[in-house]
């Protein structure tokens, strides 16, 4: 089978990484996971009184805390694979792109990590 591949593009090492369709489906999938979990806090906050304790109690229920940090997970994740696959595209000096992939990763997983904390910290009363 002939190589498709330029002689320089050989010598760079570049290439098929190997690793598209694993993104692919993990963005897919993380997709599909916020679906009903977004219809349910939506439908959820919709459903109930707007009163302080009542959010605090609605999130101290186990299902409703192990939904949210699903959730939680599921729409970080599912932010740094679009934010990656958008910078990959869009931005064109390596170092800059570089530079902002860790950027990205880095404040998804700050921002959710906040996230976690506090559903954990109201959960448990903290």
């Amino acid at each position: 089978m002939k190589d498709l591949r330029s002689p320089l593009s050989k010598v760079k090492g570049l290439g098929s990484a190997k690793d598209g369709t694993h993104h692919f489906w993990h963005q897919r999938l993380t997709a599909l996971l916020l679906i009903p979990l977004v219809l349910w806090l939506g439908f959820s906050l919709a459903a109930m009184p707007l009163e302080h304790a009542a959010l605090v109690g609605w999130i101290r229920q186990p299902f409703v805390t192990v939904a949210l940090l699903l959730l939680i997970f599921a729409v970080f994740y599912h932010a740094k694979l679009g934010l990656q696959v958008v910078i990959e595209d869009y931005v064109g000096t390596h170092s800059r792109r570089t530079l902002m992939l860790m950027l990205s990763c880095f404040l998804c997983l700050l921002i959710g990590i906040v996230g976690v904390v506090s559903v954990l910290k109201i959960a448990f009363g903290a």
